[in-house]
């Protein structure tokens, strides 16, 4: 037996592929799911099975595309209301062998979504206890899901998490987990940066899982916050259809500065580091470093734009292409590449100052009605160390919310440490913002700055 977790960068989406007697199974696979055949097939192994734990709210699936390259069933959960029809729906108790010795059981887990399953791993030859469970979006190496895609049923959908986890501790302390996703995951807040646990472990050290009164749960679930990014509906639209394949030939074009005025595209997004950015870009142009796309590209951009980027290289485009991809942004028609060289040749562009924690420490003091401190950090964050004197406007929420604000009054963005800053300013000076500033480091030069064992 076998189990190979394959990583999603960015979105820290944790896929698998389990095996046994010339046969495997696919948990969770992305979009481009080539690496999976590309795996199996080095082992020895043909893919009969795959299993979804839900219908995921922050990628594309592979699970359709999968099945119509090899041939295998696809799994999934109970959903009534939208049926998954490229799938077979499975119930709590079904158990599906593969293999010799591998057999895979079904849980109901619901709470995170309605159809959330978890997956079972048993060994034959080993009767004494699970080997593993692949938990889905319901428990996490230090967390558990978010339940706060019902807001009309909140305090049902926690509850029903409640019962869930009930269920996942009861398989023993024995068992590993395998979540479908790792720290940095919009799906929760408090995940370890380790990616390896078991139930043991979590039910000892689990900050949740130490809740262990059904009411306490849900109080403490209906207090997080969590944010909604737009492009979550597309996910789950795709992600009922089947969604479709992602090219593995299409390699946006370079493109000369007249080409992409001839192109015509409706946003044009510079990748490079938000130094870069802050420094040259080209006017209009939105901040989006090759890192960030994962977490910012769908509260930005809109699945139909025709998009064109600003990279270093052809081969930071190649990334940012792929992270675009696997959630749904599929309409790039090239990439400028070589900023500095085409400033040396007097093209214009534009760039936003950066200041320093003294130059916003003075701004404070002097009070300036006219003067905005504008903090872009998550609520949770402010919360925790807030910032005296800031308008907090959650990045993701600048999309609407930016006309509320003054574009023709001096305004510095900050955050914890300038890079959601920077996405930001680009964002506002994209729409008529004109003296704006970034504030480099953010709460961590703030911090730095007052602290006494910092001399200056």
């Amino acid at each position: 037996m076998i189990i190979e977790k394959i990583k999603s960068e960015g979105l820290a989406h944790l896929s698998y592929l389990i095996g046994d007697g010339g046969k495997a199974a696919v948990i969770d696979p992305r979009r481009d799911c080539q690496c999976y055949i590309d795996t199996a097939r080095a082992r020895g192994l043909e893919i009969t099975h795959v299993f979804e734990t839900h219908r995921n709210e922050d990628l594309i699936s592979g699970a359709r595309i999968l099945s119509e390259r090899t041939g295998a069933q696809v799994y999934h959960g109970p959903n009534p209301d939208q049926p998954i029809s490229f799938a077979k729906t499975v119930r709590e108790g079904e158990c599906v062998p593969i293999g010799g010795d591998l057999t895979i059981s079904v849980l109901e887990t619901p709470g995170h979504t309605d159809d959330s399953l978890s997956f079972v791993v048993n060994d034959k030859s080993y009767v004494d206890g699970a080997v593993g469970v692949f938990t889905g979006d319901a428990l996490f190496v230090g967390d558990v899901g978010r339940t706060d895609f019902y807001p009309d049923r909140a305090a049902e959908v926690a509850g029903l998490l409640f019962d869930s986890l009930r269920k996942l501790l009861a398989l023993g302390d024995q068992t590993i987990i395998y979540p479908a996703h790792g720290a940095g995951s919009v799906c929760g807040s408090g995940m370890a940066s380790r990616e390896f646990s078991t139930i043991g472990h979590e039910r000892r050290n689990n900050p949740k899982l130490a809740i262990t009164d059904r009411d306490a749960f849900i109080a403490a679930k209906l207090a997080e916050t969590h944010y909604v990014p737009p492009y979550f509906r597309t996910m789950e639209r795709l992600n009922i259809e089947g969604g479709s394949a992602m090219s593995r030939t299409k390699i946006p074009r370079p493109l000369s500065l007249k080409e992409l005025e001839e192109a015509d595209v409706d946003r044009v997004v510079d990748i490079r580091s938000v130094t870069a950015f802050a420094g040259a870009h080209l006017p209009g142009s939105l901040a989006l470093p090759v890192s960030m796309i994962p977490a910012f590209a769908g509260w930005f951009l809109d699945e139909k734009q025709k998009l064109a980027l600003v990279a270093d290289d052809m081969a930071q485009t190649e990334e940012a292409v792929s992270h675009l991809g696997r959630i749904g942004f599929d309409h790039v028609v090239g990439a400028v590449t070589g900023m500095p060289g085409l400033a040396a040749k007097g093209t214009s562009f534009a760039a936003i100052p950066m200041i320093d924690a003294a130059t916003v420490a003075e701004r404070l003091s002097r009070a300036d009605p006219d003067w905005t401190l504008l903090d872009v950090r998550a609520i949770d964050e402010v919360e925790k160390e807030p910032m005296e004197g800031a308008l907090h406007v959650y990045i993701g929420h600048l999309r609407d919310r930016y006309r509320e604000l003054r574009g023709d009054a001096p305004m510095t963005v900050m955050c914890a440490s300038g890079a959601r800053a920077t996405v930001a300013a680009g964002w506002l000076a994209a729409h008529g913002f004109t003296k704006l500033d970034i504030f480099l480091g953010s709460m961590g030069a703030w911090k730095a700055y007052h602290s006494p064992n910092i001399s200056r």
